[in-house]
């Protein structure tokens, strides 16, 4: 069996939420660039849908957490997207910060020698669609980089149809609870990496995850000890929203 030390990971130990966690609006471009002022060189950030079908960055299957629009992401073409505010609901400081484009974020990321870890996100329904779709954009957009996007999901039909169009883009499958055949559903979807609620890691997880080839990365962990302790266990990627506290 092959073991997690002949596996490739070229991507860093801790890795920025959603850009800068919560001190920037999450998702934006402004939030990658204060995460990347903290000395972060990885982002995680989630990405679905437009009505027309373009990649862009939300959490949220609707908009009126963090945007100045209401109802569903997916019900908006990318031009009426665009015309939203997605800073103002953070703090005055971001108002008018625009909903970024997938290919915004590429073109930030490898301007500037950064990673990402991509988390497809669908609105309920679109998994297959959205899976499909961020996959072969993430594959054109990072054609030329030198580390590609690690995709993770917790769908694991968006992840099957991410694999069946874009193979070669690693995969990552997201599980707030570890079911009993944890182990199995990775290898099913062909994944490189668990990637788990930290709270259900311990040091014997992590070494069943590397026993069996995979590596092990864990959301979003915002206590300085609890990150060393996992990094002690030998995590590989530490998902964090405490950019100013936990250096990179």
């Amino acid at each position: 069996m092959t073991s997690v030390t002949d596996t490739a990971w070229r991507y860093p130990s801790h890795i920025a939420h959603r850009g800068a966690g919560k001190l920037a609006p999450e998702n934006t471009l402004a939030a990658f660039r204060h995460g990347a002022g903290f000395g972060y060189r990885m982002f995680e950030f989630d990405v679905k849908l437009s009505a027309d079908g373009k990649p862009v960055l939300m959490h949220d299957a609707t908009l009126d957490r963090t945007t100045s629009g209401q109802g569903r992401v997916d019900a908006l073409t990318l031009g009426e997207l665009a015309q939203l505010d997605a800073g103002t609901w953070h703090s005055p400081a971001f108002a008018g910060e625009p909903v970024p484009t997938l290919a915004a974020i590429a073109r930030y990321t490898q301007a500037n020698g950064l990673m990402v870890n991509i988390e497809i996100k669908p609105v309920p329904g679109t998994e297959a669609r959205t899976g499909a779709a961020v996959a072969l954009d993430a594959q054109s957009l990072w054609a030329a980089a030198a580390v590609p996007p690690l995709l993770s999901s917790f769908s694991e039909e968006a992840l099957a149809a991410a694999a069946r169009v874009a193979p070669d883009l690693p995969r990552a499958l997201l599980l707030d609870q570890l079911p009993a055949d944890w182990l199995e559903r990775l290898r099913r979807l062909g994944c490189v990496a668990l990637d788990a609620n930290h709270r259900e890691l311990d040091a014997g997880v992590i070494a069943a995850a590397h026993a069996a080839g995979f590596r092990v990365l864990c959301y979003t962990v915002n206590d300085p000890a609890r990150a060393a302790q996992l990094l002690a266990w030998g995590l590989d990627g530490l998902i964090t929203d405490a950019v100013d506290q936990i250096a990179p």
